[in-house]
């Protein structure tokens, strides 16, 4: 196969983010594997520093695909960049076949050489006599533990989109060998994961961490992007999630391919996914209180460090990398590109702030009047025409100041992105905040233990419970009940619909909705309509609203369920299945 025999010369992929000081960059490749795994080397120096390159594989998501966040190529936004090159553009038109899928999304050489690399340290620690301890044993234990998860996240990464991929154990390949795999099943991978996630959590640490403390070898300010045994239990409740999910759970796009999912739905799959959800909800520091919790403020989710909602995370650094490549088009020394545009289709989806949907005759929505006493998830998602921003009124009407029009990259819809930056309503320029890119983070535990108990066990009081503490911290009115806007009473199907709004009203822009729709196996029907936006006319003081088509998406059922494998790995490996379509 083509990457493996690629990175055989390589002893590892290490270097990290340009700037980020959090990471090591470390030129391994200049020196030999008895050099990182010292026997002398007491400290484990270099050992810590092979590891911390493996960190440096996993992606952070601003701008990642081609400029654009992965949520651009669902319903949730389009790019406000043009021409056919654009990643985004590409993944939501069908642009693409087995060797043109954009090497931005194409990531199956990137997370094998992860594998690869974390397979080499799992193989090769144990020569390093690390001193260090953790609880009783060796700091190297957690180091192996830490590389197992990678590897596991690795797996998952690829599941997801390509389904069954062949699993390496901890097998390194060399040029001499016979690299023909074939795919394991998905319920293989699937066991896998979860074997793996099972038999570390209890060697990696505790969350949150410890102090900085000369005598304990872990620090929060260096450490808190390191897997933790809450990261694992995640990522186990995760992967259970997906194969509960309709895709791989009865939906499979070829019912006796054991590669694109199961067999035969079971719906116990969805009670072992809510399990592992709640046994992550009920897990304790050693000091005793809750691990994880969600934090008070939405907004500042993204910018707080440390959090208590943060369960794992891809450190970015600080800077203003988000204001300029997203921020509104029109302001003198605080320029941004605008080049995420949200769709009308996500604004249209956010409730009033008494969560009734704005098509509901007694939600008091006013159409000419459409963002006062909204969900405030709006207006931390989005920065629509009349949001306060820099100290002005943000103008996205035809010829306002953030919408010239003319040849100027600006919003294609009337909506700027604001989900990720700073607190610069009330500023005249920007200023440097965290930029870490969160990856599991509490909410989405919740949101999953609610999908999968009201899968298994329809929609009990947990659900409820779970459901409307997230649209509590949103901000949305108790009500009548103390319902924050849910109906009484509702049906499993009800209350199926109600948790996947909840889910793109949550988490928009943080490669969740892009996956969801897949999983749930309803990216045909969202996909096959065009994207919309407002152009907005001022006539006087009057606004008129004008909805209009942006973009025409496309989803080609079954076959974009999943990715194809990518073409040279089909043609060098006779061994190598095809994805149904490719």
């Amino acid at each position: 196969m083509k990457n493996y025999k690629n990175i055989i010369s390589a002893l590892v992929l290490a270097l990290a983010i340009a700037g980020c000081k959090k990471y090591e960059q470390f030129p391994v490749d200049k020196v030999g594997i008895d050099k990182i795994f010292d026997s002398r080397d007491s400290a484990g120096v270099n050992a810590q520093k092979y590891l911390y390159g493996a960190y440096s594989i996993v992606k952070n998501g601003h701008g990642r695909v081609g400029g654009d966040y992965l949520d651009v190529a669902a319903d949730d936004a389009i790019s406000s960049a043009s021409g056919p090159s654009n990643v985004a553009t590409i993944l939501s038109t069908a642009s693409y076949n087995s060797y043109t899928l954009p090497a931005d999304e194409n990531l199956w050489g990137t997370y094998y050489s992860g594998i690869r690399q974390t397979n080499e340290f799992i193989n090769n620690i144990d020569v390093v006599p690390v001193l260090a301890k953790y609880k009783t044993f060796s700091v190297k234990y957690v180091w192996k533990a830490e590389a197992r998860f990678l590897r596991a996240y690795f797996y998952f990464e690829l599941i997801k989109r390509y389904g069954g991929v062949p699993l390496l154990g901890n097998k390194v390949f060399t040029i001499g060998d016979d690299v023909s795999l074939p795919r394991n099943s998905f319920d293989d991978c699937v066991k896998y994961i979860v074997s793996e996630c099972d038999a570390i959590r209890d060697t990696l640490p505790d969350y949150p961490f410890p102090p900085v403390d000369p005598a304990n070898p872990f620090s929060k300010e260096a450490d808190s992007h390191r897997a933790t045994k809450g990261a694992a239990m995640t990522l186990k409740a995760k992967v259970l999630l997906y194969a509960a999910s309709p895709l791989f759970n009865g939906g499979n796009i070829d019912g006796s391919n054991p590669l694109t999912g199961y067999t035969g739905a079971d719906q116990n799959r969805w009670a072992a996914a809510a399990a592992a959800f709640k046994d992550v909800m009920e897990l304790r520091a050693p000091t005793g209180q809750l691990s994880y919790s969600l934090l008070d403020n939405y907004k500042d989710i993204f910018l707080t460090q440390y959090n208590p909602e943060i369960i794992f995370f891809r450190q970015g650094g600080d800077g203003t990398g988000v204001e300029t490549a997203n921020g509104p088009v029109g302001f003198t020394g605080a320029t941004g590109k605008g080049q995420t545009s949200p769709t009308q289709d996500l604004v249209n989806a956010f409730p009033m702030a008494n969560g009734l949907a704005i098509t509901d005759p007694t939600s008091g929505y006013n159409e000419n009047n459409p963002y006062t006493g909204r969900d405030p998830r709006l207006s931390y998602n989005v920065i629509y025409n009349g949001a306060q921003w820099l100290n002005a009124s943000i103008q996205t009407y035809e010829g306002g100041q953030s919408k010239p029009n003319g040849s100027l990259q600006q919003t294609k819809t009337s909506y700027y992105l604001r989900k990720f930056m700073g607190n610069f309503e009330s500023t005249n320029s920007y200023s440097s905040h965290s930029t870490d890119w969160i990856i599991f983070r509490y909410a989405d535990v919740v949101l999953g233990y609610a999908e999968a108990l009201n899968e298994s066990a329809g929609p009990t009081a947990e659900v409820y419970n779970a459901l409307t503490s997230i649209r509590k911290r949103a901000g949305i009115a108790a009500g009548n009940g103390s319902l924050y806007g849910l109906k009484a009473g509702m049906t499993q199907d009800e209350m199926r619909n109600a948790i996947r709004l909840e889910r793109r009203l949550e988490f928009p822009f943080e490669e969740s909705r892009y996956f969801d729709i897949r999983r749930w196996k309803i990216a045909e029907t969202v996909m096959n309509q065009p994207r919309t936006g407002l152009s907005i006319v001022k006539v006087g003081v009057i606004l008129n609203y004008n909805p209009i088509n942006v973009l025409t998406t496309k989803f080609d059922a079954p076959k974009m369920y999943l990715y194809p494998i990518p073409y040279d790995e089909v043609q060098k490996n006779p061994n190598m299945k095809q994805n149904p379509g490719w």
